[in-house]
């Protein structure tokens, strides 16, 4: 195999959402894995909606994922290469000139359903005389400009959805130059593909209707098409496609809301494959364990709550180096016996605060009044400091020798009244970081 060239090509009209990121984890992965080369597109050619606020998140959310490109280029800085590929087209005549408006193209194609016919443009545009033209030009339209498709059957091996084929006659052709000389992405997408040397283009499988229509202007400009694959698509709970534009599952949301990079990227590539859905340690390992191969056909749900059970599990197998610096950061202490005692128990790394606090104090005292005697009897047995690894079990013992205590009436006291909560890290972890005067002080209700 070829060293592949991928790109990922988003609009710099919004901010990246998980389905944004599917895309773009399945060309990096994909590269990587084949020792390619990776490149971020802006396609900001629109001027009216493109914003370069919204390319630097795009590029700082990929950095959070852990995508870094290879090549970052702008369409916007491309025109030249966009105005010399028209010229071709227009010299070997795939391009003509129409001049239609909105209301009677809509018209025509009224006309069409109502014979029952398919709303295919009929290419009146190049039935007319130089003269009928310049008629119209003189009247202040400008032409928009069509590709003339040939009427044939394009067919692919899709990699992802196998063999495919498409009857290009059966398509209006398509417009590329709008009428006020803007390029479409159809067109400009293509021109760059084949610049920047693009050998597999990975997308999402709402792109195959296009791929018959781009193929045929690949080959008018002289250029072998790569090779193309279109993966499933994620859609939200209620079955509606995600978009930049409503900030549906924004990469942004899901970061300020404290999610492990890792388990959104394991979520957003995992799901609707073959592979189980569990967190990957990185993007190699990551890469490892998917391949276009294993997509499904049907598109896949993300459900933000299995991004939570996820994120929980990603959090739960983290070793404390991967975390020290951002627990430093949020000011907690406790070094890696806190982290090891707490982890089970994270949704997010920020719930680790709470757990700190509970360490650290004050706890307001629980007990009920019938536990009080108990709970300074068990004050009492606590052992002389310094405390091994044991502390717990011992001092356990030994409350429920002095006491006849056992089950839920010797063990929810004391978890009461150290943490004041029912449930949480297990006390075998948790006593040592309290401490010894402070447990005194919660368990005889002086916390």
């Amino acid at each position: 195999m070829i060293s592949p060239t991928v790109r990922f090509a988003p609009s710099p009209t919004g901010y990246l959402h998980i389905g944004n990121a599917r895309t773009a984890l399945m060309n990096y992965l994909y590269a990587r894995r084949n020792g390619g080369r990776f490149i971020l597109r802006f396609d900001d050619t629109d001027t009216g909606r493109s914003r370069r606020d919204y390319a630097d998140a795009i590029v700082e959310d990929l950095a959070w994922l852990g995508v870094e490109p290879d090549l970052v280029v702008r369409q916007s800085e491309r025109g030249d290469l966009y105005d010399a590929a028209a010229q071709r087209l227009r010299a070997v005549d795939r391009l003509y000139a129409c001049y239609e408006t909105p209301e009677e193209l809509d018209r025509k194609r009224k006309r069409q359903l109502a014979r029952h016919l398919p709303p295919v443009y009929d290419r009146a545009a190049r039935r007319l005389t130089a003269d009928e033209r310049a008629d119209l030009e003189a009247e202040g339209r400008r032409p928009h400009w069509r590709f003339l498709l040939e009427e044939r059957e394009v067919a692919w091996d899709d990699l992802c959805r196998g063999p495919q084929h498409f009857a290009a006659g059966s398509l209006s052709d398509p417009v590329l130059i709008r009428g006020d000389g803007s390029y479409l992405y159809t067109f400009t997408s293509i021109v760059d593909d084949a610049d920047l040397g693009v050998t597999h283009v990975i997308r999402g499988e709402d792109h195959v209707a296009n791929t018959a229509v781009q193929i045929e202007i690949f080959e008018a400009l002289g250029h072998k098409p790569p090779a193309f694959g279109h993966h499933n698509l994620l859609t939200a709970t209620g079955g509606e496609g995600l978009s930049k534009r409503t900030g549906s599952l924004s990469l942004r949301s899901l970061r300020e809301e404290g999610y492990e990079a890792m388990a959104v990227a394991s979520l957003a590539v995992l799901i609707g494959s073959s592979e189980a859905v569990v967190p990957a340690n990185s993007l190699e390992e990551l890469g490892e364990r998917i391949g276009l191969d294993k997509l499904s056909r049907s598109p896949a749900t993300f459900d933000p709550a299995e991004l939570k059970g996820l994120n929980h599990r990603q959090l739960a197998e983290m070793p404390y180096s991967a975390v020290s610096a951002r627990l430093d950061a949020m000011g907690i202490g406790g070094g890696e016996r806190f982290w090891l005692a707490v982890r089970p128990n994270l949704e997010l790394l920020a719930d680790a605060e709470a757990w700190w606090a509970r360490i650290e104090g004050p706890v307001e005292a629980v007990a009920d009044p019938e536990d009080r005697q108990f709970l300074a009897e068990a004050a009492d047995l606590l052992p002389r400091a310094p405390w091994d690894g044991d502390v717990y079990e011992t001092w356990i013992a030994a409350v429920k020798e002095a006491t006849g205590r056992k089950g839920k009436g010797l063990f929810r006291p004391i978890r009461l009244a150290l943490t004041g909560l029912e449930q949480g890290p297990e006390l075998k972890a948790m006593l040592p970081l309290i401490g010894r005067e402070k447990a005194i002080r919660r368990l005889t209700g002086r916390a």
